[in-house]
């Protein structure tokens, strides 16, 4: 009966140990540590980024067209998209030499050291007087103060704090951000011709035509950020006829 236990047990144990290993099953391509910048902190199984620097992924990307995202966990600054061996990790940016070509948190494209353009370029118009008639109508409708409503005395010298909770969405709305922010997720597609790079599944219209060289994907951080490749189990759909990145030997 003993005997019958221990087995029975055994035999549990190696599927319960079986079934974790798989779950746990070390990712094919991840950030590498040889590859990145000495403040850098790699974490869960190195597809997290965090520290101040840089990370190149482990492969390169040798197919036709090949796709992947990356998760902002929290905010900062970062910038993300490819780099060959040569490039500099050190910096809390990419694009800072001519070996990487990135998309940047501060509304840039860099390569080279050089900004190539605003990605979400942005207007915002003034208000005039009759929209703010209309908005102080508004506010009183919903009972929040004017600054007609506020005693003289008081004015420079209390803050008077007004909770927009219940507010209406049509009175005041919440600003739908263009660029990616924490939370976001951006992809990158590239096809040995374009690197093109999308915002919640939408391109963004900013592509590179000079990268040259083996590259792989990058990751650069900074001032606190947090942030996760995505290397299969994409969020958004990759572009038609691209995949996740393929190992040399998966292609022959």
């Amino acid at each position: 009966m003993f005997c019958c236990l221990r087995t029975c047990l055994n035999g549990n144990f190696g599927k319960s140990a079986s079934s974790a290993a798989n779950r746990l099953r070390d990712p094919d391509v991840f950030l590498d540590s040889s590859f990145s910048g000495p403040d850098v902190i790699l974490l869960s199984r190195q597809l997290r980024i965090t520290g101040s620097g840089g990370a190149l992924a482990t492969a390169p990307l040798v197919q036709s067209k090949s796709y992947f995202e990356i998760k902002i966990q929290q905010g900062g600054s970062w910038s993300v998209g490819l780099a060959t061996r040569q490039a500099d990790l050190t910096k809390k940016f990419g694009g800072c030499d001519r070996e990487s070509w990135c998309l940047c948190s501060d509304n840039a494209t860099r390569h080279n050291d050089e900004t190539l353009r605003p990605v979400v370029v942005t207007t915002q118009e003034p208000i005039g007087a009759a929209d703010n008639t209309l908005i102080n109508e508004a506010a009183h409708t919903a009972g929040l103060i004017g600054i007609e409503d506020v005693p003289e005395d008081n004015v420079l010298g209390t803050v008077v704090n007004v909770s927009i909770e219940n507010c209406s969405n049509n009175l005041i709305a919440h600003p739908v951000h263009s660029f990616p922010d924490e939370g976001d997720v951006v992809g990158i597609a590239f096809d040995h011709i374009e690197l093109n790079f999308y915002f919640n599944g939408k391109n963004l219209d900013v592509p590179f035509r000079n990268v040259k060289g083996t590259v792989y994907p990058v990751i650069f951080v900074g001032n606190g950020a947090i942030v996760d490749i995505i290397l299969d189990n994409f969020n958004y759909g990759p572009p038609p006829g691209f995949d996740k990145i393929m190992l040399e030997q998966s292609l022959l």
